[in-house]
Protein backbone atom coordinates (compact mmCIF):
# COMPACT_ATOMS: atom_id res chain seq x y z
CA UNK A 1 0.00 0.00 0.00
CA UNK A 2 1.56 3.44 -1.49
CA UNK A 3 1.56 5.39 1.73
CA UNK A 4 1.97 9.05 1.93
CA UNK A 5 0.26 12.69 2.27
CA UNK A 6 -2.08 14.37 -0.74
CA UNK A 7 -1.43 18.17 -0.80
CA UNK A 8 -2.25 20.59 -4.42
CA UNK A 9 -0.03 22.66 -5.92
CA UNK A 10 -0.96 24.89 -8.16
CA UNK A 11 -4.05 23.10 -10.30
CA UNK A 12 -2.69 19.71 -9.50
CA UNK A 13 -3.38 17.36 -6.69
CA UNK A 14 -0.28 15.14 -5.69
CA UNK A 15 0.38 12.22 -3.48
CA UNK A 16 3.76 13.16 -1.94
CA UNK A 17 5.85 11.07 1.42
CA UNK A 18 4.25 12.14 4.55
CA UNK A 19 8.09 13.27 5.17
CA UNK A 20 9.28 15.60 3.22
CA UNK A 21 11.89 18.49 2.65
CA UNK A 22 9.70 21.83 2.86
CA UNK A 23 12.89 23.87 3.43
CA UNK A 24 16.87 24.60 2.20
CA UNK A 25 18.62 22.55 -0.61
CA UNK A 26 16.32 19.11 1.39
CA UNK A 27 17.57 16.38 2.77
CA UNK A 28 16.28 12.88 1.98
CA UNK A 29 13.87 11.98 4.61
CA UNK A 30 11.69 9.25 2.52
CA UNK A 31 13.18 6.76 -0.06
CA UNK A 32 11.53 8.79 -2.54
CA UNK A 33 12.67 12.92 -2.27
CA UNK A 34 10.02 15.76 -2.45
CA UNK A 35 10.84 19.21 -1.66
CA UNK A 36 8.06 21.87 -1.09
CA UNK A 37 9.77 24.60 -1.39
CA UNK A 38 10.58 23.73 -4.80
CA UNK A 39 6.91 24.61 -6.06
CA UNK A 40 8.20 28.22 -7.38
CA UNK A 41 10.77 26.37 -9.56
CA UNK A 42 7.79 23.97 -10.61
CA UNK A 43 5.96 27.03 -11.62
CA UNK A 44 8.20 28.39 -13.64
CA UNK A 45 8.16 25.41 -15.84
CA UNK A 46 4.90 25.67 -16.06
CA UNK A 47 4.53 29.26 -17.03
CA UNK A 48 7.92 28.86 -19.24
CA UNK A 49 6.06 25.90 -21.17
CA UNK A 50 2.82 27.56 -21.40
CA UNK A 51 4.65 30.75 -23.03
CA UNK A 52 5.70 29.05 -25.99
CA UNK A 53 2.81 28.49 -27.58
CA UNK A 54 3.98 25.55 -29.22
CA UNK A 55 1.32 23.11 -31.31
CA UNK A 56 2.88 19.91 -29.23
CA UNK A 57 5.89 19.49 -26.58
CA UNK A 58 7.03 16.31 -25.76
CA UNK A 59 8.80 16.67 -22.50
CA UNK A 60 11.19 14.61 -20.03
CA UNK A 61 11.45 15.42 -17.06
CA UNK A 62 14.57 12.81 -16.46
CA UNK A 63 14.74 12.75 -12.50
CA UNK A 64 11.17 12.60 -11.48
CA UNK A 65 10.79 11.61 -8.01
CA UNK A 66 7.30 11.98 -7.15
CA UNK A 67 6.64 13.32 -10.54
CA UNK A 68 5.74 16.50 -8.91
CA UNK A 69 6.84 18.80 -12.04
CA UNK A 70 5.88 15.95 -14.51
CA UNK A 71 2.41 15.32 -13.55
CA UNK A 72 1.90 19.52 -13.20
CA UNK A 73 3.15 20.06 -16.49
CA UNK A 74 0.75 17.55 -18.08
CA UNK A 75 -2.21 18.69 -15.81
CA UNK A 76 -1.26 22.83 -16.94
CA UNK A 77 0.04 22.97 -20.01
CA UNK A 78 -1.87 22.11 -22.79
CA UNK A 79 -0.13 20.34 -25.62
CA UNK A 80 2.56 18.47 -23.78
CA UNK A 81 3.17 14.95 -23.83
CA UNK A 82 5.75 14.01 -20.89
CA UNK A 83 7.98 11.32 -19.73
CA UNK A 84 8.26 11.32 -15.95
CA UNK A 85 11.24 9.07 -15.87
CA UNK A 86 13.39 8.09 -12.03
CA UNK A 87 16.24 5.49 -12.24
CA UNK A 88 14.66 4.26 -8.49
CA UNK A 89 11.83 1.69 -8.96
CA UNK A 90 10.69 3.16 -5.61
CA UNK A 91 9.35 6.42 -7.59
CA UNK A 92 7.62 4.76 -10.23
CA UNK A 93 4.09 4.18 -8.17
CA UNK A 94 4.30 7.91 -6.79
CA UNK A 95 4.43 8.82 -10.68
CA UNK A 96 1.49 6.59 -11.52
CA UNK A 97 -0.79 7.31 -8.70
CA UNK A 98 -0.21 11.16 -9.53
CA UNK A 99 -0.75 10.39 -13.24
CA UNK A 100 -3.98 8.89 -11.67
CA UNK A 101 -4.76 11.10 -9.27
CA UNK A 102 -5.18 13.56 -12.15
CA UNK A 103 -6.75 11.69 -14.64
CA UNK A 104 -4.18 12.19 -17.45
CA UNK A 105 -3.44 10.47 -20.41
CA UNK A 106 -0.94 12.48 -21.43
CA UNK A 107 1.77 11.42 -19.30
CA UNK A 108 3.44 8.14 -18.83
CA UNK A 109 5.80 6.81 -16.19
CA UNK A 110 9.23 5.64 -17.35
CA UNK A 111 11.75 3.73 -15.27
CA UNK A 112 15.08 3.68 -16.78
CA UNK A 113 18.80 5.19 -16.29
CA UNK A 114 18.54 8.81 -17.66
CA UNK A 115 21.77 8.02 -19.73
CA UNK A 116 19.73 5.03 -21.57
CA UNK A 117 16.52 6.88 -22.21
CA UNK A 118 18.55 10.09 -23.64
CA UNK A 119 20.47 7.46 -25.83
CA UNK A 120 16.89 5.91 -26.85
CA UNK A 121 14.84 8.63 -27.65
CA UNK A 122 14.86 12.25 -28.05
CA UNK A 123 12.31 15.50 -26.57
CA UNK A 124 11.58 18.90 -27.32
CA UNK A 125 11.98 20.05 -23.91
CA UNK A 126 14.33 18.08 -21.70
CA UNK A 127 14.74 18.76 -17.73
CA UNK A 128 17.24 17.96 -15.14
CA UNK A 129 17.00 18.42 -11.47
CA UNK A 130 19.49 16.35 -9.82
CA UNK A 131 20.24 16.45 -5.94
CA UNK A 132 23.48 18.02 -6.16
CA UNK A 133 25.40 19.08 -9.29
CA UNK A 134 24.33 18.51 -12.80
CA UNK A 135 27.16 18.21 -14.36
CA UNK A 136 27.51 14.36 -14.89
CA UNK A 137 23.91 14.72 -16.36
CA UNK A 138 24.54 17.59 -19.26
CA UNK A 139 26.04 16.00 -21.98
CA UNK A 140 22.96 12.73 -21.98
CA UNK A 141 20.65 15.61 -21.35
CA UNK A 142 22.34 17.37 -24.91
CA UNK A 143 21.72 14.09 -26.85
CA UNK A 144 18.31 13.79 -25.62
CA UNK A 145 17.00 17.63 -27.24
CA UNK A 146 15.29 17.61 -29.92
CA UNK A 147 16.66 20.46 -32.91
CA UNK A 148 15.44 23.92 -31.77
CA UNK A 149 14.80 21.54 -28.70
CA UNK A 150 14.94 23.33 -24.96
CA UNK A 151 16.84 21.82 -21.63
CA UNK A 152 16.63 22.84 -18.32
CA UNK A 153 19.35 22.16 -15.68
CA UNK A 154 19.26 22.79 -11.96
CA UNK A 155 21.82 23.10 -9.55
CA UNK A 156 21.42 23.16 -6.07
CA UNK A 157 25.62 22.57 -5.31
CA UNK A 158 25.34 26.32 -4.48
CA UNK A 159 28.40 25.94 -2.46
CA UNK A 160 31.38 24.92 -5.34
CA UNK A 161 29.68 27.30 -7.59
CA UNK A 162 29.25 30.50 -5.22
CA UNK A 163 33.09 30.03 -4.28
CA UNK A 164 32.39 28.54 -0.68
CA UNK A 165 34.31 25.49 -2.02
CA UNK A 166 36.38 26.16 -4.43
CA UNK A 167 38.55 23.55 -4.84
CA UNK A 168 35.13 21.32 -5.71
CA UNK A 169 34.20 24.15 -8.51
CA UNK A 170 37.42 23.66 -10.01
CA UNK A 171 37.08 19.82 -10.22
CA UNK A 172 33.69 19.88 -11.24
CA UNK A 173 32.82 22.70 -13.09
CA UNK A 174 36.69 23.53 -14.62
CA UNK A 175 35.96 27.40 -13.53
CA UNK A 176 37.11 29.36 -10.73
CA UNK A 177 34.57 31.30 -8.79
CA UNK A 178 34.16 34.56 -7.20
CA UNK A 179 33.26 34.93 -3.45
CA UNK A 180 31.97 38.18 -2.24
CA UNK A 181 28.58 39.99 -3.09
CA UNK A 182 28.39 38.71 -7.20
CA UNK A 183 29.14 34.96 -6.04
CA UNK A 184 25.77 33.76 -6.73
CA UNK A 185 25.69 35.55 -10.57
CA UNK A 186 28.91 34.40 -11.04
CA UNK A 187 27.88 30.38 -9.52
CA UNK A 188 24.57 31.17 -12.20
CA UNK A 189 27.25 31.85 -15.17
CA UNK A 190 29.73 29.25 -14.40
CA UNK A 191 26.77 26.61 -14.64
CA UNK A 192 25.84 28.13 -18.38
CA UNK A 193 29.44 28.01 -19.65
CA UNK A 194 29.32 24.39 -18.58
CA UNK A 195 26.31 24.37 -20.59
CA UNK A 196 27.65 25.77 -23.55
CA UNK A 197 30.35 23.77 -23.95
CA UNK A 198 28.73 20.91 -23.21
CA UNK A 199 26.31 21.48 -26.21
CA UNK A 200 29.22 22.86 -28.78
CA UNK A 201 30.75 19.49 -28.41
CA UNK A 202 27.77 18.51 -30.57
CA UNK A 203 28.19 21.73 -32.86
CA UNK A 204 25.22 22.88 -31.02
CA UNK A 205 24.54 26.55 -29.13
CA UNK A 206 22.39 28.32 -26.86
CA UNK A 207 20.14 31.12 -26.54
CA UNK A 208 19.33 31.48 -22.56
CA UNK A 209 15.62 32.17 -22.09
CA UNK A 210 15.82 32.33 -18.36
CA UNK A 211 18.30 31.85 -15.91
CA UNK A 212 18.22 32.86 -12.23
CA UNK A 213 19.26 31.87 -8.82
CA UNK A 214 16.45 31.20 -6.11
CA UNK A 215 16.55 29.86 -2.31
CA UNK A 216 19.34 27.42 -2.93
CA UNK A 217 19.49 26.61 -6.34
CA UNK A 218 20.39 27.80 -9.88
CA UNK A 219 18.26 27.28 -12.76
CA UNK A 220 18.94 27.46 -16.08
CA UNK A 221 16.47 27.26 -19.52
CA UNK A 222 18.51 27.31 -23.07
CA UNK A 223 17.25 27.38 -26.51
CA UNK A 224 18.80 25.00 -28.41
CA UNK A 225 20.39 26.58 -31.56
CA UNK A 226 21.98 24.37 -34.24
CA UNK A 227 24.83 24.33 -36.45
CA UNK A 228 28.70 25.79 -36.31
CA UNK A 229 27.93 29.66 -36.49
CA UNK A 230 25.20 28.90 -33.64
CA UNK A 231 27.65 27.09 -31.40
CA UNK A 232 30.68 29.73 -31.94
CA UNK A 233 28.70 32.51 -31.01
CA UNK A 234 27.75 30.60 -27.84
CA UNK A 235 31.29 30.11 -27.07
CA UNK A 236 32.10 33.93 -27.92
CA UNK A 237 30.15 34.81 -24.86
CA UNK A 238 32.50 32.88 -22.42
CA UNK A 239 35.19 34.71 -21.11
CA UNK A 240 36.85 35.81 -18.06
CA UNK A 241 36.69 38.43 -15.15
CA UNK A 242 38.81 40.94 -12.85
CA UNK A 243 37.66 42.22 -9.93
CA UNK A 244 40.08 45.26 -7.85
CA UNK A 245 38.42 45.30 -3.94
CA UNK A 246 40.68 48.24 -4.07
CA UNK A 247 38.40 50.56 -6.89
CA UNK A 248 35.52 47.79 -7.24
CA UNK A 249 36.33 47.90 -10.85
CA UNK A 250 35.35 44.58 -12.98
CA UNK A 251 36.54 43.50 -16.50
CA UNK A 252 36.24 41.03 -18.70
CA UNK A 253 38.41 39.52 -20.78
CA UNK A 254 38.23 36.25 -23.71
CA UNK A 255 40.86 34.76 -22.49
CA UNK A 256 42.14 33.95 -19.22
CA UNK A 257 45.36 36.12 -18.27
CA UNK A 258 47.05 37.44 -14.75
CA UNK A 259 44.61 39.87 -14.08
CA UNK A 260 41.23 38.00 -15.58
CA UNK A 261 42.09 35.26 -13.16
CA UNK A 262 38.09 34.25 -12.11
CA UNK A 263 36.14 31.90 -14.40
CA UNK A 264 35.66 31.15 -17.44
CA UNK A 265 31.41 32.26 -17.12
CA UNK A 266 29.19 32.85 -19.52
CA UNK A 267 29.07 36.63 -20.59
CA UNK A 268 26.18 36.89 -22.53
CA UNK A 269 22.64 37.33 -21.60
CA UNK A 270 20.60 35.37 -18.91
CA UNK A 271 16.61 35.77 -20.05
CA UNK A 272 14.70 36.27 -23.64
CA UNK A 273 13.10 39.44 -23.12
CA UNK A 274 10.50 38.92 -25.31
CA UNK A 275 9.11 34.97 -23.85
CA UNK A 276 9.38 36.86 -20.73
CA UNK A 277 6.66 39.35 -21.63
CA UNK A 278 4.42 36.02 -22.58
CA UNK A 279 5.32 34.68 -19.06
CA UNK A 280 1.44 34.71 -17.42
CA UNK A 281 1.55 34.24 -13.29
CA UNK A 282 -2.17 33.13 -13.17
CA UNK A 283 -3.17 30.07 -11.20
CA UNK A 284 -0.06 29.13 -9.88
CA UNK A 285 1.03 27.94 -6.73
CA UNK A 286 3.05 30.79 -5.29
CA UNK A 287 1.39 33.49 -7.99
CA UNK A 288 2.70 36.62 -5.20
CA UNK A 289 6.07 35.42 -6.27
CA UNK A 290 5.79 34.81 -9.53
CA UNK A 291 4.62 38.02 -10.03
CA UNK A 292 7.14 39.42 -8.30
CA UNK A 293 10.27 37.55 -10.30
CA UNK A 294 8.81 38.22 -13.76
CA UNK A 295 9.02 42.04 -12.88
CA UNK A 296 12.54 41.56 -11.74
CA UNK A 297 13.16 39.28 -14.89
CA UNK A 298 11.64 41.27 -16.84
CA UNK A 299 13.64 44.82 -16.22
CA UNK A 300 17.01 43.37 -15.20
CA UNK A 301 19.99 44.55 -17.01
CA UNK A 302 20.94 41.16 -18.07
CA UNK A 303 23.10 42.13 -20.56
CA UNK A 304 25.43 43.98 -18.04
CA UNK A 305 27.79 41.43 -16.37
CA UNK A 306 28.79 41.20 -12.53
CA UNK A 307 25.59 43.02 -10.31
CA UNK A 308 27.03 45.84 -7.97
CA UNK A 309 25.45 45.62 -4.11
CA UNK A 310 24.66 48.61 -1.69
CA UNK A 311 26.36 46.96 0.82
CA UNK A 312 29.63 46.80 -1.12
CA UNK A 313 29.02 50.55 -2.03
CA UNK A 314 28.40 51.42 1.68
CA UNK A 315 31.87 49.33 3.11
CA UNK A 316 33.74 50.88 0.24
CA UNK A 317 32.79 54.40 0.86
CA UNK A 318 32.04 53.91 4.78
CA UNK A 319 29.14 55.59 4.26
CA UNK A 320 25.02 54.97 4.99
CA UNK A 321 23.08 53.71 2.24
CA UNK A 322 20.77 55.34 0.85
CA UNK A 323 16.71 53.97 0.40
CA UNK A 324 17.49 51.60 -2.93
CA UNK A 325 14.37 53.46 -4.56
CA UNK A 326 16.49 56.96 -4.19
CA UNK A 327 19.73 55.05 -5.32
CA UNK A 328 17.98 53.92 -8.55
CA UNK A 329 16.26 57.31 -9.55
CA UNK A 330 20.27 59.15 -9.46
CA UNK A 331 21.51 56.12 -10.57
CA UNK A 332 18.98 56.56 -14.10
CA UNK A 333 19.18 60.30 -14.01
CA UNK A 334 23.03 59.73 -15.32
CA UNK A 335 23.09 56.19 -16.68
CA UNK A 336 20.60 53.15 -17.10
CA UNK A 337 20.12 50.92 -14.01
CA UNK A 338 17.77 48.54 -12.68
CA UNK A 339 17.11 45.89 -9.71
CA UNK A 340 18.52 42.42 -10.17
CA UNK A 341 16.67 39.30 -8.81
CA UNK A 342 19.88 37.75 -7.27
CA UNK A 343 19.88 40.17 -4.29
CA UNK A 344 17.10 43.03 -2.79
CA UNK A 345 20.02 44.83 -2.41
CA UNK A 346 21.53 44.53 -5.48
CA UNK A 347 21.34 46.36 -9.15
CA UNK A 348 23.54 46.39 -12.59
CA UNK A 349 24.03 49.36 -14.48
CA UNK A 350 25.92 50.53 -17.65
CA UNK A 351 27.67 53.38 -15.83
CA UNK A 352 31.37 53.06 -15.12
CA UNK A 353 32.41 51.85 -11.49
CA UNK A 354 34.00 55.54 -10.81
CA UNK A 355 30.23 56.82 -11.78
CA UNK A 356 28.52 54.48 -9.61
CA UNK A 357 30.78 55.44 -6.23
CA UNK A 358 30.00 59.10 -6.77
CA UNK A 359 26.43 58.66 -7.36
CA UNK A 360 26.15 56.92 -4.46
CA UNK A 361 28.46 58.79 -2.20
CA UNK A 362 25.75 62.16 -3.33
CA UNK A 363 22.68 59.62 -1.98
CA UNK A 364 23.87 58.79 1.01
CA UNK A 365 22.06 60.37 3.67
CA UNK A 366 25.24 61.10 4.90
CA UNK A 367 26.53 63.33 1.98
CA UNK A 368 24.54 66.40 4.11
CA UNK A 369 22.09 67.51 1.11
Amino acid sequence: MLSGVEIKEGRTRLLVPERHSSHGPGTRTSDVFFNRQMAFGRDVSVMLLKALERNTVSVADAMSATGSRAVRVANEVKNTTVTANDADPKAIPYIDYNISLNSLSNCVSSNMDMHVLFSDQSFDYVDIDPFGSPVQFIQSAVRGCKKKGIIAVTATDTAPLAGAQAGKCRRKYQSEPIRGYMCHEGGLRILMCVMAKELAKFDRGMKPLLSFYADHYFRVYAQVEEGADATDRSLGQIGFMHYDPATLKRSTSEYPDVRHSKGPFWLGPLHDKALLGRMNAESLEDEKRCVKMLRLWRNELDEKVFLYDVSELSSFTKMSPPKMDDLLDALNAAGRAAPTHMSPTSFKTDLETEDVISVYRESSPDSGK
